[in-house]
Formats: structure tokens, sequence, C-alpha cells
């Protein structure tokens, strides 16, 4: 089993950067491959940014790509999500999860979850 934290959501004007972290405990991230997800009101869940368990492949939405990076530090069970050039649009609960799955697009790849943290960018 693992247990999942998110952290680091707040209010950031637009243009601002926000660093999220999700630190996990239970067991070693090592072995998993892990996704940061988003959910706006009224809206879906949606995949934002995976990257693999060894760190050497990250995936970005299109969305996203080129403002936020995905990161890791398996020393330390603990996934980031630096967020910089925020847009209003970026405004949603951020979810952190963890899969030994192959997929990682897609969240129903995602054994473990975390409660998320708000984000919120005001324009």
């Amino acid at each position: 089993q693992v247990q999942l934290v998110e952290s680091g959501g707040g209010l950031v004007q637009a243009g601002g950067s926000l660093r999220l972290s999700c630190v996990a405990s239970g067991r070693t991230l090592s072995s998993y491959s892990m996704g940061w997800f988003r959910q706006a009101p009224g809206k879906e869940r949606e995949f934002v940014a995976a990257i693999r368990w060894s760190g050497g492949s990250t995936y970005y939405a299109d969305s996203v790509k080129g403002r936020f990076t995905i990161s890791r530090d398996n020393a330390k069970n603990t996934v980031y999500l630096q967020m910089n050039s925020l847009k209003f649009e970026d405004t949603a609960v951020y979810y952190c999860a963890a899969t030994g799955n192959i997929g990682v697009l897609a969240a129903h790849y995602y054994n473990y979850w975390g409660q998320g943290t708000q984000v919120t960018v005001s324009s």
C-alpha cells in the first residue's frame, strides 16, 4: 500500500509559479511511475504530467508542455511538479498518483492517489 500526500498548492497571480510536492509513505516509490492529474470544477480529471520510475522518461499534456516540469527524488520518496507561467485555466485541484502499470497517460492506469491540493490562479 502506498499513501500519497500532496502539498504546495495555493493562490498565485497569472504568470506566477508554484511547485507541488508529493510525498509517499508505506512503500518506496522507486518502482512506480508517477503522475499528476488535475480536476477543475465541473470538469473531468485530466492528465497533466508523468514520469517513469527511473526518471528517464517524462510525459506532458499539450496544455502544460513548456511550462510545467515533473521530476522525482526517489531517495526522498518525493515527486515534484514545477509550474511556471501559470494561467487562469490551470486552476484546479491537483492530484498525485502512482502506478505499477506500463500505461501512464490515463487515470485508470493508476493504483494510488493523493487527496489533492488546490491551485488557484487569479487573472
